[in-house]
Parts: C-alpha cells; sequence; structure tokens
C-alpha cells in the first residue's frame, strides 16, 4: 500500500451531503440512478451517478446522508453530467454500501 502524507489527504475535499432526489438511469452502461444531492450553502445541490440499484431502491436513497467528493472534475455519462463522486465500499460480488455518517450532520461539513 501506497503511504501518502496529511497534505495529500486534505486535498481531497469529503462533504456530507443529502439526496434530495433519485431518477432511474436508463442512458447508463450499468444499472444506476442518477442523484441530486444538498451539499449546503456554500456548495448547493449537485448531480451524482450510482451504481447501486441492486442494493438501494429510489425509496431508500431519498433524505440519506452520504459523504461525497466534492472537487473531481465532472464526469460526462451518458447525457447527464456527473459533478461529484458518491463514495461507497465495494463488496467482493462487486456491489457498492454507500458511507454515510452515523449521525445527521449539516450538509457540506467536511471531513476531517
Amino acid at each position: 500500500m501506497e503511504t501518502i502524507s496529511w497534505q495529500d489527504f486534505e486535498r481531497v475535499d469529503l462533504r456530507a451531503g443529502t439526496i434530495v432526489k433519485v431518477e432511474d438511469f436508463p442512458k447508463a452502461r450499468k444499472p444506476a440512478y442518477k442523484l441530486w444531492i444538498d451539499l449546503g450553502s456554500e456548495i448547493g445541490i449537485k448531480q451524482s451517478s450510482a451504481q447501486i440499484t441492486k442494493l438501494y431502491t429510489k425509496d431508500d436513497l431519498l433524505g440519506k446522508q452520504i459523504l461525497c467528493v466534492v472537487n473531481f472534475p465532472v464526469k460526462q455519462i451518458a447525457d447527464f453530467r456527473s459533478e461529484v463522486l458518491t463514495t461507497g465500499y465495494v463488496l467482493d460480488n462487486g456491489e457498492v454500501i454507500l458511507s454515510s455518517p452515523d449521525f445527521p450532520v449539516a450538509n457540506g461539513t467536511r471531513l476531517a
């Protein structure tokens, strides 16, 4: 495993956000949802695509607080602009469990 410095870690801007809108994403190559995530007043609502359709329903996701990388470049996926990276844990079978805080925090709170 490669080690990184504290300064390297600080360059990754990880923020808490709440999913406020979820749609199916039929144009994605692999089954996915389109997510709109409220990342607080400083960042606003950002879009993300997530391949999490096997473990989560749209109802499960609405209102769920998650952790996002907000300073990666925008990624075009089919006709959708994914503006933040939704983080999660990839299981051996390829499914993803979203990373989220144990207790509610203000949207936009930075992971330290």
